[in-house]
């Protein structure tokens, strides 16, 4: 999940100052969650450039993460109660419900808060309507009426628990199924302040539902219409500044310059693999030409080995910079796992590395200590990981009443452990290879084809290499998309026209 959950803040009333009972609205309402067709002015997509491309819309950038994951939700940003905004925000939440209480336990009551409550609560639930529930729409604006409720108010009259009651009932048939255990327990609540606070915390959590259920509802029309959107609002840009296209030309220049050189020996590369999904360098040697799709696909492997340092990252892909460093530091772990898991396996021993229950749970023991490496110095953790790997197979060995490693080869292999992440040592060097001509066959057969003949030491992450690949696929696909049209006019000025594909990029 990324931090898209802050472009749709849930407001609570406490969120208003204490003293005044001015409640906001809380978070987007259906109108404002309908299509971009019928709504252009309200998809703004803004890119300030100064040199390159500074910043994108959350509009866009929102827009693009529900275009790429097909199981895209969002949350409700929860504030650490130690910070000093969560700290702020109870603070304030707190003195709004206490004025509440003491409003309305003064003689005579005071009903100015209930009433904003009440007017909240009732543009939150006409929000969550559906547009053919009219009956129930009419049904909430007579019974909340408000300046029936005021004329109450100001005699004194108003049941708000009578109302709280009616509230719970519109949000039994309003809420998802998985909010019916929330809303009963909201009906064994008997006091009034305790109550409408219980409501709007459950309110919430409906909002949300309603916006995740309208951005599924969406997915079939942002498909269609924002790549056209993203790619007009670029052009746009790059109308401005002609020079918006430097470095992503220097970046495809670059790749296909390094496959028109001979080919690096490579003794490792499995026969299988390279027969069905031949190396860049090999096929730019071999009888197939050099094409646009030879040189994308060779450029976007490369941008998971960018130098961070490297300021001169091509232009269309800085809004996905960050994603991408997050599949380098995936594919990073996912080679130190099966790093690990090969070289303990050749300490293991045949009976114990074919026991699957044995691998499962070394697998499951080395993912969790290779996430500390996100809070933890990588030797302090690998060193941790080389000790719990070599602990695990002793004592494994020993309930198989088989032989246990001597002191020789528990030194043995916690150095072979501890030496694991350095990309000069072997087995890394290999793995990472190995992952890395995986991934160049998904972009040319798909994951599952790529999936049927993995070279040795990666089996065992199969499960994650399929959803790395996914991953990328979907970024190297949405990049086409959306770009492919400077990609090809680029790439023509690069490869001689007897050489190159008359198939577009962003058609393949």
């Amino acid at each position: 999940m990324t931090d898209v959950e802050e472009n749709v803040p849930l407001k609570d009333p406490g969120d208003a100052e204490s003293g005044a009972c001015k409640l906001e609205t809380s978070g987007p309402t259906r109108e404002d969650m309908s299509s971009p067709k019928d709504h252009p002015s309200r998809v703004p997509y803004v890119l300030s450039v100064t040199g390159l491309i500074d910043t994108v819309n959350d509009v866009s950038k929102l827009s693009k993460e529900i275009r790429m994951n097909h199981d895209f939700h969002m949350e409700e940003k929860v504030l650490p109660p130690s910070s000093l905004e969560g700290r702020v925000k109870e603070t304030m939440h707190n003195a709004f419900w206490d004025r509440l209480e003491e409003q309305l336990l003064a003689t005579p009551p005071d009903f100015s808060c209930a009433l904003e409550l009440l007017k909240e609560i009732k543009e939150i639930l006409l929000s969550l309507l559906l547009p053919r529930q009219n009956r129930l729409k009419s049904e909430i604006e007579e019974a909340l009426d408000m300046n029936l409720l005021k004329q109450e108010a100001e005699h004194g009259a108003l049941n708000v628990p009578h109302l709280s009651k009616y509230i719970l009932n519109v949000m039994t048939l309003l809420c998802a199924p998985v909010r019916d255990e929330a809303v009963q327990k909201l009906e064994n609540i008997t006091d009034p302040v305790r109550l409408l606070r219980g409501i709007f915390q459950v309110l919430g959590l409906m909002k949300m539902d309603m916006v995740n259920y309208t951005v599924q509802s969406l997915q079939p029309q942002l498909q269609e219409h924002s790549v056209q959107y993203e790619r007009a609002k670029f052009q746009e840009l790059l109308n401005k500044q002609p020079s918006l296209l430097n470095h992503t030309t220097k970046w495809l220049t670059r790749e296909a310059a390094d496959l028109s050189m001979p080919p690096p020996s490579c003794p490792d590369t499995p026969a299988s693999f390279s027969a069905v999904c031949p190396s860049p360098s090999e096929a730019a040697n071999s009888l197939e030409p050099l094409n646009p799709k030879m040189v994308l696909s060779q450029g976007f492997l490369n941008l998971l080995l960018w130098d961070p340092e490297d300021e001169e990252f091509p232009e269309t892909l800085l809004m996905d910079r960050a994603r991408l460093q997050e599949l380098e530091t995936q594919l990073r772990q996912l080679t130190i796992l099966a790093s690990v898991l090969l070289v303990a396996s050749s300490f293991s021993g045949s009976v114990l590395f074919g026991s699957p229950q044995f691998m499962d749970k070394l697998k499951r023991i080395t993912k969790a200590l290779i996430e500390e490496f996100k809070s933890r110095p990588e030797e302090e953790a690998m060193l941790t990981v080389s000790e719990q790997v070599s602990q695990e197979i002793h004592q494994s060995l020993k309930n198989m009443g088989l032989a246990a490693l001597s002191s020789d080869n528990t030194a043995s292999l916690i150095g072979e452990l501890q030496n694991i992440t350095k990309k000069e040592n072997c087995v890394h060097s290999v793995i990472d290879q190995r992952i890395h001509l995986f991934l160049k066959c998904c972009l040319g057969l798909g994951v599952q084809r790529s999936l049927l003949d993995l070279p040795g030491g990666l089996t065992l992450i199969e499960a994650e290499l399929a959803e790395l690949g996914q991953k990328f696929i979907n970024l190297t696909h949405d990049y086409q998309q959306v770009f492919g049209p400077y990609y090809t006019e680029i790439l023509k000025t690069l490869i001689p026209p007897a050489q190159a594909l008359e198939t577009e990029v962003w058609s393949l």
